[in-house]
């Protein structure tokens, strides 16, 4: 489409006048008619010569573009066919997630140039994965009458994933840990469980240490030596349900368990570990196999940078035997969700028995505003606020029944602030590893 510019509005409010004043002037009448019929004349011939003035104007969008949430990135953006075409001005239909300081781009080609690379800047909002269906290009005629617009097709996939630089701030001191030297370094307790070899005997070694086989088969005491666990399995539960999707601190409970569990990833892998994940509302949604190295982390990252919560209720009897049939090695299962509603916690009590026995499992539970023992913050300033904090209380009194019926089972359970989930999952973790828990 064309539409006209500032010069044809000007062009066309100061000659029209003129020739409407020469019209009643007969010696002049021939001479503004002429005017005006040359004006017109040039102003249709240009627009004529306009039409395909873009038509081989062409944009080059990557396939995958990848962003962090609330961090400036960039968008690859090609234009080819513009030779002719003077200067351009660009826009991208951006979806309402992604936002841009810039909403046009005035792109002035040297002489002779059929096109070049730029880099749109823009803003991801909110996770998940977006896509860039059309683009928009307009230049001025060759007579700057009119600008000419056209609309181009294209499809670019633009993913935003969870920004992890606020937690590694948190974790610094985690994350610069550099093998057995330096402060942060953690020390091991205990003799380790893993076999490492056999040797003979030393006055001091534990009778509970001999191996009598060895002993018979050699004629002398043989005794067996341990290492600590370097590979152990790590798996983060993120509950993707409709209890995750309930807003604390401004935000959604789930994006801090889909941050948390990346960080609790990147810290297993530091420490050596194998990092998986599993995902589940009413059945299990996404599952990664725990591994290790940057490719790992990268497949889990992209199981869980669209991952969202939902408005089914959870299954915990769906989730753990699942587990009890999909993980056959004792691993340690650090579990993110929402026991504040009483059945749910009553079903996650009664479900737990079929992979506590077998693994190591800690529920880790954002803390909601007031769930705190009576008395322990200001006098309520009034009858509402007095009863407001009542009622914190009492979910915090059956949260601590829940929490005895577990520590029972051998499963611990954490209210924690919401604003410290990923230090505290990274924390237990580490304090698990240092005890030879798991």
């Amino acid at each position: 489409m064309i539409a006209p510019t500032d010069r044809l509005l000007i062009w066309v409010a100061v000659l029209l006048p003129v020739a409407a004043i020469g019209a009643l002037v007969s010696t002049a009448a021939g001479i503004a008619m002429a005017i005006a019929l040359a004006l017109a004349c040039t102003v249709l011939v240009d627009a004529a010569t306009a039409r395909h003035r873009l038509a081989g104007v062409r944009l080059a969008l990557p396939e995958i573009s990848r962003l962090r949430r609330g961090q400036i990135g960039s968008i690859a953006v090609q234009l080819f066919g513009a030779t002719d075409c003077g200067e351009l001005r660009l826009g991208l239909d951006l979806p309402a997630a992604l936002t841009s300081e810039v909403g046009i781009r005035h792109i002035a080609l040297p002489a002779g140039e059929d096109g070049g690379q730029l880099e749109w800047m823009c803003h991801g909002e909110a996770r998940g994965s977006y896509t860039l269906r059309r683009a928009f290009v307009d230049t001025r005629s060759r007579l700057g009458f009119w600008r000419v617009r056209r609309e181009i097709d294209c499809q670019s996939e633009v993913r935003v994933y969870p920004s992890l630089l606020g937690e590694r701030r948190k974790l610094a001191a985690i994350f610069l840990n550099r093998g057995a030297l330096g402060v942060h370094a953690q020390r091991q307790l205990g003799q380790g469980r893993d076999f490492e070899k056999l040797r003979n005997y030393i006055p001091g070694d534990s009778y509970d240490d001999i191996h009598w086989k060895a002993t018979a088969k050699r004629g002398h005491p043989v005794t067996k030596l341990f290492q600590i666990e370097r590979t152990q399995d790590i798996y983060a539960i993120v509950d993707a349900s409709r209890m995750s999707a309930s807003q604390i601190g401004g935000d959604a409970l789930i994006e801090q368990f889909v941050t948390s569990s990346l960080v609790l990833g990147l810290a297993a892998e530091r420490q050596g570990d194998c990092f998986g994940l599993v995902a589940f509302d009413r059945s299990v949604q996404r599952f990664v196999r725990a591994s290790g190295g940057q490719a790992h982390f990268n497949m889990c990252r992209e199981a869980l940078y669209n991952l969202h919560g939902s408005t089914v209720t959870p299954s915990f009897d769906e989730l753990f035997t699942f587990i009890r049939t999909r993980l056959r090695r004792r691993s340690l299962l650090l579990v993110l969700t929402d026991l504040g509603d009483p059945m749910l916690a009553e079903q996650f009590v009664r479900s737990i028995d079929l992979v506590c026995r077998q693994h190591k499992v800690l529920v880790l539970m954002p803390r909601r505003d007031g769930m705190v023992p009576l008395y322990t913050a200001d006098p309520p300033a009034d009858r509402d606020a007095l009863y407001a904090e009542l009622g914190g209380h009492l979910m915090w009194a059956r949260l601590q029944e829940v929490s005895r019926t577990l520590e029972r089972k051998g499963v611990g359970l954490s209210l924690v602030d919401h604003d410290r989930l990923g230090v505290e999952v990274v924390t237990q973790y580490m304090q698990i590893k240092a005890r030879q828990a798991l």
